[in-house]
């Protein structure tokens, strides 16, 4: 963000907790209807890209389970997210943003889990920045 528009959202009376929240907001919320919605539109190669996955990890056959599960909690982050967004910009509270973030660390956690079942360490590893910013967007919309 630039200074002229920072200094524009001060004036507005947006404190700087507002500006982050309305950061956190905008950034989960676009990670996760990104990642849900490209699930969504392509579900077989999904599936099938799961399958092959975690074919040799005690996760075998659980795909057509945990698919719609993380697909619902990702869609989920990113719907309350933006709702949450708006919310902040229009000065109605933070609950509905802090549930976003909520379901944002347990999507994190759940990729986190499954990668790390995978052997996928790299993959794991790669979460990481990502669950550091959806739990500081849970702290930044608790505080």
């Amino acid at each position: 963000m630039s200074n002229d528009l920072v200094n524009w959202l001060a004036d507005q009376g947006f404190t700087p907790q507002h500006i982050l929240q309305l950061a956190f907001g905008a950034m989960v919320a676009v990670l996760f209807l990104q990642s849900s919605l490209d699930k969504l539109f392509n579900w077989k190669g999904e599936k099938e890209f799961l399958t092959a996955h975690f074919a040799k990890s005690i996760l075998k056959g659980t795909v057509p389970i945990i698919l719609p599960v993380i697909t619902m909690i990702e869609l989920g982050a990113g719907i309350f997210s933006t709702i949450g967004f708006f919310c902040v910009l229009f000065g109605c509270g933070s609950t509905i943003g802090l549930l976003g973030m909520t379901l944002a660390v347990k999507a994190i956690f759940l990729l986190f889990f499954g990668q790390r079942v995978a052997k996928d360490y790299a993959g794991a590893a790669s979460l990481i920045p990502y669950f550091l910013m959806c739990a500081a967007g849970m702290w930044v919309f608790m505080a």
